[in-house]
C-alpha cells in the first residue's frame, strides 16, 4: 500500500542574528513533503500542529551562542517552540492517533517527534480553549505562577508592579496578585493595553510608559509608599526606576529583558546600590526550575478560569505564513495579549 505524502510548509531560520529579530531572519519554506506514516520501530510519532506559541525567549535561540540553558536553532532548519498538536500516526505506545499533546514541536504543519520528555497529553475541555495550553495553562502561565508565588513570596496587602503587564505572562501575574489581596499596577505600551489592564484584567492602576517622561516620578505617583514586589519582563529603564522605588526587603523577579536591543552588548543596570540600602532581593528564574509544581498550577489556574476569577487575552494569527510577522511583533509590542499562531483548525 502506498504511503500518503502531503505538503509540509515550514518556518526556517535563515541566519543567526544578535539584534531584534526581523521578518527577513525567518523564511516560509514551501515544497517540503512528509509521509503520514511513522517509520517502524523508530519509537517516534507524527503530529499535525494546531497552535504554535510566539515567545520572547526564542530570540535567544536565534543567535550563535551556546552557553545558555537551551541550544540555538540551526540556520537553514525548522525552528521549534511550544505548541498544541494532534497525533496522526505513532510507533510509540504512550501516544496514540487522535491524542492531543502540548509541548515542544516544530514550526511546521506536521512534525515527526522522537523526544517525548517535554510533551504532555492534554484533554480537550469544552470550557477551556485548546490554545490556552500554550498560554494560560502552558509555559507562560506557569512562568507567572511559579515566578509570583515562589520567587516573589507575596503577602496579602503588598504592592506589586508588573511590566509588560498585558503580555502572556504579565496579565496572569497581575490577576494572581489581585486574588492574593495585593495592590497591583501594570505598565504597558499603548492606551488600548492600559484600558484592558484596568477594565478587563482587574489591575488597580495601569499606565502607558511611553507617555511618561520620567518613570521614577510615575512610579512615585502610583506607589507613594514604595513597591514590595516588581515582576519584571522588560529590564532597562523600568528596572532602573523600580530600583529607586522599592520598599525595604522588596523582591524583584527577573523574568524577561525584552527591552534589550542587542544581546551581545547589553545595557547596564543603574541604581544597584539600593539592593544594599533597601535589602532588596533580585532573582532571575526559569519556569523549568519549578516543574514539580506544574500539576498544582494546572489545577489552581483551571479552577480560577472556570469560576470566572481570571480571564486570559489571546492575540490569534491565522496560518503558518503569518508566523514570522507575529513573532517579530512581540518585540515592538504589536501583540495584545498572548501571541498564538493557529496553524490548522482543530
Amino acid at each position: 500500500m502506498e504511503q500518503t505524502e502531503v505538503g509540509n510548509k515550514q518556518i526556517i531560520l535563515k541566519n543567526y542574528t544578535d539584534q531584534i529579530p526581523k521578518e527577513t531572519d525567518l523564511e516560509l519554506r514551501h515544497g517540503n513533503k512528509i509521509k503520514l506514516k511513522v517509520p517502524k520501530e523508530s519509537g517516534a510519532f507524527l503530529v499535525k500542529n494546531l497552535y504554535l506559541s510566539c515567545d520572547p525567549y526564542m530570540r535567544g535561540r536565534m543567535r550563535d551562542f551556546h552557553d545558555s540553558y537551551i541550544p540555538p536553532f540551526t540556520p537553514g532548519s525548522v525552528i521549534e517552540g511550544f505548541g498544541v498538536s494532534r497525533v496522526v500516526d505513532s510507533d510509540n505506545p504512550n501516544f496514540k492517533p487522535g491524542d492531543l499533546i502540548a509541548g515542544v514541536t516544530g514550526w511546521e504543519e506536521y512534525s515527526l517527534i522522537y523526544r517525548t520528555q517535554q510533551l504532555r497529553k492534554i484533554q480537550h475541555q469544552d470550557d477551556i480553549p485548546l490554545s490556552f495550553h500554550v498560554g494560560l495553562l502552558g509555559m507562560p502561565g506557569f512562568t507567572a505562577y511559579a515566578g509570583f508565588y515562589e520567587v516573589c513570596s507575596p503577602q496579602k496587602g503588598e504592592t506589586v508592579l508588573v511590566s509588560a503587564a498585558s503580555g502572556a505572562v504579565g496579565q496572569l501575574v497581575g490577576q494572581l496578585a489581585k486574588l492574593h489581596g495585593c495592590y497591583v499596577v501594570g505598565s504597558a505600551g499603548s492606551s488600548q493595553k492600559v484600558d484592558l489592564l484596568k477594565n478587563k484584567l482587574g489591575f488597580d492602576e495601569a499606565f502607558n510608559y511611553k507617555e511618561e517622561p520620567n518613570l521614577d516620578a510615575a512610579l512615585k505617583r502610583y506607589f507613594p509608599k514604595g513597591i514590595d514586589i516588581f515582576f519584571d519582563n522588560v529590564g532597562g529603564d523600568m528596572l532602573d526606576a523600580a530600583l529607586l522605588n522599592m520598599r525595604i526587603h522588596g523582591r524583584i523577579a527577573i523574568c524577561g529583558m525584552v527591552s534589550q536591543t542587542s544581546l551581545s552588548n547589553p545595557q547596564g543596570i543603574h541604581n544597584m546600590y539600593t539592593l544594599i540600602t533597601k535589602r532588596i532581593t533580585m532573582k532571575g528564574f526559569l519556569q523549568s526550575d519549578y516543574l514539580h509544581l506544574f500539576p498544582r498550577f494546572v489545577e489552581d489556574v483551571s479552577s480560577y478560569y472556570k469560576q470566572g476569577k481570571i480571564v486570559y487575552i489571546e492575540d490569534m494569527n491565522q496560518g503558518l505564513e503569518s508566523a514570522p510577522a507575529a513573532f517579530v511583533g512581540l518585540f515592538s509590542g504589536k501583540n495584545v495579549g498572548k501571541q498564538v499562531i493557529c496553524v490548522a483548525p482543530e
